[in-house]
């Protein structure tokens, strides 16, 4: 026997789960909402952590995301154990609960470096506020920064803390920034915004070892011998979704190392539970119902949305258009939907040279995703050809 029972339980403390909350609300939910958190603080926007928050020109306050006051919000707490069959959890607190429906929105785990010195001081790896509470602290007295790895928390981080006067260095093991998901296109602009700002990119190469003396970080030492000075290094390469929970209590997981979920975010074979955020791997009708896993957090509070609609008994699929976007300070910023999977052309529109541009990726002829930067383009267009398998504009 359960300690007490709630309608709807939310597992998790990201926006995924905030987002559920609010739409559950607005679309007339009236039961009871608990909402299991283990951070620290109850729900926030994460990416401020590497802007603004970072920066020091947004607060932690500001970052919190509103919840209707009816919400039980538990921080600090973990889910233990979850029993599919019962439909019941146990928390870390002791307490058992059963739910009606469940979110499971446990997000991510950032991937840690597995080389010599890592254990140094000054080694940063950015996730929460307590992550970048610890970097700016840390980065007061030190001038040279080295971030490594060239997606959105290495060069996000570059450009932010170069307008605090650091002197930083961007490590990568591919060709150009953000390649992998934008192509080497993009990529070089990317390149170009950032060492037009001071920024050294180092790319194609991998990071062998850190270097201290006694036990503070002080050189980064790539594959070849290379040597870079750094009395700070702040790691962003990549998060593995947190699916311990979710293995432990015997769903299926992916191949994209996801939970395994249909059209509506319905937890395979888990009756009441749905997936959303990180850790959700789905078959999307936008993507012609390819599986996809998407980490960001705008597509996670879409999920959020989806997944309240049908705990209230709407069963719609979720056909949100992924949606993504980026700052480097203020220097530049972009939009982008879809993903796209996979490419055979690039149409680009508008002047790379001035910020404002857009890039159609394409795929057999059909948008498959859309990049623009600096406010050129329609992104709304953008997602309209995205899920009717339309042709670029360009090509009209």
């Amino acid at each position: 026997m359960a300690d007490r029972s709630v309608d709807h339980l939310l597992i998790g403390g990201g926006i995924a789960a905030a987002t559920c909350a609010q739409t559950l609300r607005e679309e007339g939910a009236t039961g009871s909402i608990l909402l299991v958190a283990r951070e620290l603080d109850p729900p926030y926007h994460r990416p401020p952590i590497t802007k603004g928050y970072l920066g020091g020109t947004e607060t932690k306050e500001e970052g919190l995301i509103d919840l209707p006051e009816d919400v039980e919000v538990l921080t600090r707490t973990s889910v233990m154990a979850l029993d599919l069959a019962t439909k019941t959890v146990t928390l870390s607190n002791k307490e058992t609960v059963a739910y009606g429906t469940a979110l499971l929105a446990t997000g991510a785990m950032v991937r840690r470096l597995q080389i010599d010195g890592v254990h140094l001081d000054g080694i940063h790896y950015l996730r929460a506020h307590g992550n970048a509470d610890s970097l700016i602290e840390d980065a007061e007295a030190v001038t040279d920064v080295v971030c490594v790895g060239g997606s959105y928390i290495g060069c996000e981080s570059a450009a932010t803390l170069t307008t605090l006067g650091k002197q930083v260095t961007v490590v990568l093991l591919e060709e150009e920034p953000m390649e992998r998901a934008f192509g080497l296109q993009v990529g070089a602009w990317v390149r170009g915004v950032l060492a037009g700002h001071g920024i050294q990119v180092v790319s194609d190469v991998e990071v062998e070892r850190f270097e201290g003396e006694g036990d503070r970080v002080q050189r980064v030492v790539l594959a070849g011998g290379r040597s870079i000075d750094a009395e700070l290094v702040v790691a962003g390469v990549g998060v593995t979704p947190d699916v311990m929970l979710a293995r432990k209590s015997g769903l299926e997981i992916g191949e994209r190392g996801g939970v395994r979920a249909d059209a509506q975010l319905r937890a395979h074979g888990a009756d009441g539970l749905y997936v959303a955020g990180d850790i959700a791997e789905y078959d999307s009708p936008v993507h012609g119902g390819a599986i996809v896993r998407v980490e960001h957090e705008e597509h996670a509070a879409a999920q959020g949305r989806t997944v309240a609609r049908n705990m209230l008994g709407a069963a719609v699929d979720h056909t949100e258009v992924p949606y993504f976007f980026s700052d480097l300070a203020d220097w530049a910023s972009f939009e982008y939907v879809g993903p796209a999977l996979a490419w055979d052309e690039e149409v680009l529109e508008g002047d790379m040279a001035e910020g404002e541009f857009t890039v159609w990726y394409v795929a057999d002829g059909k948008v498959a995703a859309m990049l623009s930067a600096g406010g050129h383009g329609d992104i709304d267009r953008g997602k309209e050809l995205i899920a009717t398998g339309g042709a670029p504009p360009t090509n009209n």
